[in-house]
């Protein structure tokens, strides 16, 4: 077994191989870039070296670099985690001519998997079901037609090279065929430099589904079970599950038995996972192999108990898979949330900077600790106070949990949601705890265009119904009174003029059009010692209690002897005397007053926000790497103002109508902060 391994990743990944290699008494390096000299897989590793500045390109792809670093630190294998240089071909070869194990599959299984074409072609003489299509690249437009017009519409056009939705169009007729194939292969050639494309029959109501596969030295291969991946926003993936609850007992034995095939095909040593498009039909056809481990992965150790980094160090080092496909087993239901820094009420643009408070649910399950099943585990590479920095991708956690079945786990998600803060970025959240209410998640019933389908206009705060929404009225009055008891005890009061606390109140929330809604309340019984209320909410009572301490994001408690976890904090809205409550993905902000001061409020006239038009406003934190107009320039309504770049996403800022130019208030090169102003028309 190594003595020494270094890992050439950064942020949760990097962490979660330290963690593994740190249980199996192995001696870990890091690596990091400029922006990561205070990281957290830098600060859990046993040594750490520098190889380069911030951007990606100029660190982390920087495979000369890395093996130097191996060989400073004596390192005697790499694990390269997921990204970056995992699925490098030319970075697996020169690892091993340099001496040095590649913690992954060989280079040559790498390369026969790489290309889309050529993995077809192996894996039809594999014997795996592959979609009907043109596998060789197509020359013109006008081929590409007639090729579409053989296998029938609807088609899927696809660059070769291609990846992350890029160099990927459906086309229903000849004209979106043309046009289709044109656009693919520019974006090739502009994005991977390859242009070629092929074409292939679209799998309607397709679902994603893929199988973990892992393979030794010795020839052996076995299958850990599928990952259902459907639920995917512009190709990326949102929510993971193992099991699908789609799929038969049959179909899964012939989709990991082809895996399998697959996989000896390509002599493959480590753990990979062949991606497959099933149809309602359950047809089921080959997508492509990852020869790396998934991001996904921890749902598949949850319902295997398997440890899968275990298993790619010692298949690297050469030893045999411990088990065989009879002891491969199936138990419970595992969810995974990502949870990213974007916000999901601003079309999910990234949002960077400090986190100044990360507080994760509480974990009863660990990363590489297969004892402790059933439960919350959270894989993360950052901390409290820690940065979010724009240059990589917008990833803060996984959020995993393991049930007994898949409704209990549905039910454990929402709740570890609930108990999940994250201030100073914005994060998908709301989104997640919205995707998981949605009736027809919960029915099982969906494909990979759910949230197109669903979410077509984007995301907003009203797409997330609350199932019982006077309850939230009932947690800010509930906690507007603890508040008050604490008030009420401050010494040094003056006589006859201590604080007097009421049991009648107003909940004064805003509605539509920016009206106020006044909500009676009462709040009787109240316990000091117990925490404890009766708070009456229309003709609904809730008994609430909760031990939480007051100023803490996070309230566990009881309402009506049901546990429930919500985020309440106090001022910080826009109004500083308001409550936001936030619960189920829902969050309102709300004053609460006594009857006199909701009559008085009422009287207050109503103060419209300023005009904020005739300013172009950062929607993002980001890095101004254009700005396309001058001072005095006439502008039209489309036209292209500037460019903001974070987290590998470009974003153009386009003219919302015509007008002048005035003041430039922002330079190229400047790191921009959300809703900072970099020009204004005159």
């Amino acid at each position: 077994m190594f003595k020494k391994i270094l890992i050439a990743n950064r942020g949760e990944i990097a962490c979660r191989v330290i963690k593994t290699a740190k249980k199996m008494g192995i001696l870990t390096v890091a690596v990091y870039s400029d922006a990561d000299k205070d990281a957290r897989h830098v600060e859990l590793a046993d040594e750490a070296v520098h190889i380069g500045a911030a951007p990606s390109r100029d660190s982390y792809l920087q495979a000369d670099r890395i093996i130097a670093a191996c060989k400073q630190t004596g390192a005697e294998a790499v694990h390269p985690g997921y990204g970056f240089l995992s699925e490098n071909e030319a970075f697996a070869r020169k690892v091993e001519e340099e001496g040095i194990v590649f913690i992954g599959p060989k280079h040559y299984s790498i390369a026969a998997m790489g290309d889309k074409i050529a993995s077809k072609k192996l894996a039809n003489e594999a014997k795996v079901n592959t979609i009907p299509g043109w596998n060789d690249a197509i020359e013109t437009a006008e081929r590409a037609v007639e090729i579409a017009k053989d296998i029938g519409y609807p088609v899927m056009i696809k660059a070769s090279a291609g990846g992350g939705g890029k160099g990927l169009r459906v086309a229903h007729d000849d004209k979106e065929a043309f046009e289709g194939f044109t656009a693919c292969r520019n974006e090739a050639r502009n994005s991977f430099g390859d242009d070629r494309v092929f074409i292939e029959k679209f799998v309607v109501e397709p679902r994603h589904i893929e199988i973990q596969v892992v393979g030794d030295s010795q020839g052996n291969v076995i299958y850990l079970n599928e990952r259902e991946c459907s639920i995917q926003r512009r190709h990326q993936k949102v929510i993971e599950e193992a099991p699908s609850p789609f799929i038969s007992e049959a179909t899964r034995r012939a989709m990991g038995e082809q895996a399998v095939q697959l996989a000896k095909a390509v002599k493959y040593q480590s753990a990979g996972t062949v991606e497959f498009v099933v149809g309602k039909d359950q047809s089921f056809y080959f997508l492509e192999m990852n020869t790396r481990l998934q991001v996904e992965h921890p749902v598949t150790e949850c319902i295997t108990g398997l440890d899968l980094v275990e298993l790619m160090i010692r298949v690297a080092a050469g030893e045999q898979l411990p088990l065989k496909q009879a002891d491969v087993k199936r138990e419970g239901w595992a969810i995974e949330c990502r949870i990213n820094a974007e916000d999901p009420f601003r079309n999910f643009l990234p949002s960077t900077g400090r986190l100044t408070r990360f507080q994760p649910p509480k974990e009863t399950m660990f990363s590489a600790d297969t004892e402790h099943l059933y439960g919350v585990r959270v894989d993360t590479g950052v901390y409290d106070g820690g940065e979010i920095p724009m240059f990589y991708d917008s990833m803060i956690a996984k959020l995993i949990v393991h049930g007994r079945d898949r409704a209990h786990a549905i039910a454990m998600m929402r709740e570890a949601l609930n108990g999940f803060v994250i201030r100073g970025v914005s994060s998908n959240i709301p989104f997640q705890a919205a995707l998981l209410a949605h009736p027809k998640f919960v029915t099982g019933d969906f494909n990979t265009g759910f949230i197109a389908e669903h979410y077509g206009r984007g995301f907003r705060a009203e797409d997330v119904p609350h199932d019982d929404p006077d309850l939230l009225v009932a947690l800010v009055a509930y906690m507007h009174r603890r508040y008050r008891a604490r008030a009420s005890g401050i010494s040094g009061q003056l006589n006859g003029h201590g604080v007097k606390v009421g049991e009648q109140f107003v909940v004064v929330t805003l509605g539509a059009g920016g009206k106020h809604v006044h909500t009676p309340v009462a709040v009787t019984d109240f316990k000091g010692n117990s925490g404890s209320s009766a708070v009456l909410v229309g003709a609904n009572n809730y008994q609430i209690s909760s031990n939480a301490q007051l100023g803490s994001v996070r309230v566990e408690g009881f309402v009506n002897d049901k546990p429930f976890t919500a985020q309440v904090e106090r001022g910080a809205g826009k109004n500083p005397l308001a409550l936001r409550v936030s619960h189920n993905g829902t969050q309102i902000e709300a004053m609460v007053l006594s009857p006199l001061g909701a009559r008085l409020q009422k009287l207050m006239p109503y103060k419209a926000p300023p005009d904020m038009s005739k300013f172009l406003m950062s929607p993002m934190p980001g890095l101004l790497v254009e700005v396309a107009v001058q001072p005095g320039q006439q502008v039209q309504a489309g036209e292209k103002l500037a460019v903001i770049e974070a987290m590998k996403m470009e974003n153009v800022l386009f003219a919302a109508h015509d007008g002048v130019v005035g003041k430039i208030s922002a330079g190229k090169g400047e790191s921009l902060a959300v809703d900072q102003i970099i020009l204004e028309f005159v």
